[in-house]
Formats: structure tokens, C-alpha cells, sequence
């Protein structure tokens, strides 16, 4: 059996952070974050790995190689065009033909058992398994619906802030976790951008094929915006005991206070220094006397565009001081 991961999107709701490099090829508590993802499926048997690139791809190769070093063998599959979900997997169509396969998005980390879901695809003879959670803090992902047989019936919309106070069952999530079978080709368009949840699974549905979800348990963590990465991060610390994190060669002064912080590789902390919430990019100078909360901040070298519309929402404000360009979380 092989694994895909996903790792083409240009990870524009992470700006600053991703400007350099992919999404997945950002640090997170010391490692790629990518390299979660191949752990997770390597641990559950499958060591032959197909990863797709397109934005800053190179910096995805930087972090995973060959790789060798995670016990794996990797085949990189570089999109010209983005392609979508279902249509990088069609263009690698031909090395997943011969059985099932998994494919899991290159942005989390979860220890949701992936051998027991597979083993479930197996036994329902489904030509796609999705693994879904129940979403009881109704955050912000779409709806999920299956009947009675456990077939996914609609894909639907977000759970609204008030369904928490409503009885019943929390609404149930994709966690970009999918297991499928070659038959799923069939109803992939060929040589094009596709979505699987929007665009192949329903055309299978329509056509009476078992598109089935598996409810797991376990944990799970997606990061795909700024406030997520550093809250998520912060809280995974927190449950190890810790409050900050720190790349290779960093230089803090004695006097610095720190607390709750994401410190990259090449980080200097000047003297006199006060940081609280704050994520630091890779070669981020933090002169003397400096007070930051709730920040992240990246060298203005790198930074070489504003944000994307939709970033607005948790992004106070934007400053540029000195080597620096300052983002402010709401």
C-alpha cells in the first residue's frame, strides 16, 4: 500500500510565515511539519510515499529528502499548475493503481489509528473511506452527514456558535485523512484541477458507490491559519510542561523575559526584552528593549507582500520597525 500527502497549497492564510517555503515545511515544535505526516503513515506500515508540490516545493525536498532518514522512500510529484486535491492524485494515477491507498493532508497531526481505519475500508469494500471526528467545540469545518449504513449522504455546511447548546450529537468533520480505492479513478477527470469533496465524491455517490466515513477517536490538530499555529502549539507545550520552543542557534539575552513563545532557527533576543504570544521567523532580530505580544514577526526581506483578503479576520494589524515586518493577532 502507498500513501499520498498533500503538500501543493500556497498556505497563503500562514502569511508571513509561509512567504519562503510551504506550508508543510514550516517549523512545528522542532520539525517540519510535514514530517508528522510521513511518521504517521510510516507508522502504520506504508513507507512508500508520494508527496505533491507546487508553491515553494524545494523547501519541502529540503526538509524530507529522499527520505531515508525517516525510514521511507519518497516520490515527488511538482505540479506546474496547481491541480487540486483529486487532481494531483490523478497525475500520479499510474503509480497507485495496483491497490487501496491513503492519502492525508501534509498540515496535520493526529494520532487517530490509521491501520483500523483501513482495515475498515477493507471490510465495507468501499471505494473511498473518509475518517471523520465528531467537531463538539463546533469549530469552523464543514459538516459531514452519513446514514444509517455509515455511507456519506451530504457533504453540508458549518455548524453554527448556537448548535452548541443544542441537544444531540456534535455535527461530524473530515480530518483530510482518506483511504481509496483504484476504482475511485473512474470518476477522477482527467488532466485537470479537481476537489475531491467537491467534485469526485459526490459523482461517485450519485452513482450508488460506497463513499463510507469512519468515526475515530484521537487526537487531531490542523494548522492552517496563524492564530491556530501559535495557539496550537502553545497548548501542545503546555501539556509537555513548557512555554517556549527554540530552532538551532539562537541567542537570547540573560535578561529577556519570554513566555509563551515560537522561537525559529538564527533567532537573537536582545537585552531588556519582553515576549508573550509571540512567533519569531527563521533570522529574526528582536533589538533591545522591545515589547511584543500576541505577534508574529519575520525579517522584512522575506515579507514581500501584504495579506490575502481572507487573513484579515484575525490580523489586528501590520507594522514594519527596523529588520522587521510585525503582524498583530486579534
Amino acid at each position: 500500500m502507498k500513501a499520498m500527502i498533500l503538500a501543493a497549497g500556497f498556505g497563503n492564510r500562514l502569511w508571513p510565515l509561509t512567504q519562503d517555503r510551504a506550508k508543510p515545511a514550516i517549523p512545528f515544535l522542532g520539525r517540519p511539519l510535514i514530517a508528522y505526516s510521513v511518521d504517521y503513515v510510516k507508522n502504520a506500515g506504508i513507507r512508500d510515499i508520494i508527496i505533491n508540490l507546487h508553491y515553494q516545493g524545494d523547501s519541502i525536498k529540503k526538509a524530507l529528502g529522499d527520505g531515508s532518514e525517516y525510514g521511507v522512500t519518497i516520490h515527488y510529484s511538482e505540479e506546474a499548475v496547481i491541480l487540486g486535491p483529486s487532481g494531483g492524485i490523478d497525475k500520479v494515477r499510474e503509480l497507485l493503481m495496483d491497490d487501496d491507498f491513503v492519502i492525508v493532508n501534509g498540515k496535520i497531526v493526529t494520532d487517530i489509528d490509521l491501520r483500523v481505519a483501513i482495515q475498515s475500508h477493507k471490510e465495507r469494500n468501499a471505494i473511498a473511506t473518509l475518517v471523520l471526528k465528531e467537531n463538539r467545540a463546533r469549530e469552523h469545518f464543514s459538516i459531514v452527514e452519513v446514514d444509517e449504513r455509515g455511507w456519506i449522504s451530504r457533504f453540508a455546511g458549518f455548524p453554527k456558535p448556537s448548535d452548541a447548546a443544542e441537544a444531540g450529537s456534535a455535527p461530524l468533520m473530515f480530518v483530510s485523512i482518506h483511504i481509496m480505492s483504484p476504482r475511485l479513478f473512474d470518476y477522477i477527470p482527467r488532466h485537470c484541477f479537481s476537489d475531491s469533496v467537491r467534485d469526485v465524491y459526490p459523482a461517485a455517490m450519485r452513482a450508488g458507490e460506497a463513499v463510507v466515513g469512519y468515526v475515530a477517536e484521537g487526537n487531531w490538530y490542523e494548522f492552517s491559519t496563524l492564530t491556530r499555529y501559535l495557539e496550537l502549539s502553545l497548548f501542545l507545550l503546555h501539556q509537555e510542561g513548557k512555554s517556549i520552543v527554540q530552532g538551532a542557534n539562537c541567542q537570547i539575552a540573560p535578561d529577556a523575559v519570554i513566555e509563551d513563545a515560537i522561537l525559529w532557527d538564527e533567532v537573537t533576543v536582545e537585552s531588556g526584552t519582553t515576549l508573550r504570544n509571540v512567533v519569531l521567523g527563521e533570522g529574526v532580530r528582536i533589538p533591545a528593549g522591545s515589547h511584543l505580544e500576541r505577534a508574529v514577526v519575520v525579517r522584512r526581506e522575506v515579507a514581500l507582500k501584504g495579506p490575502e483578503e481572507r487573513q484579515k479576520a484575525e490580523i489586528d494589524r501590520i507594522e514594519e520597525t527596523g529588520d522587521n515586518l510585525i503582524v498583530y493577532l486579534k
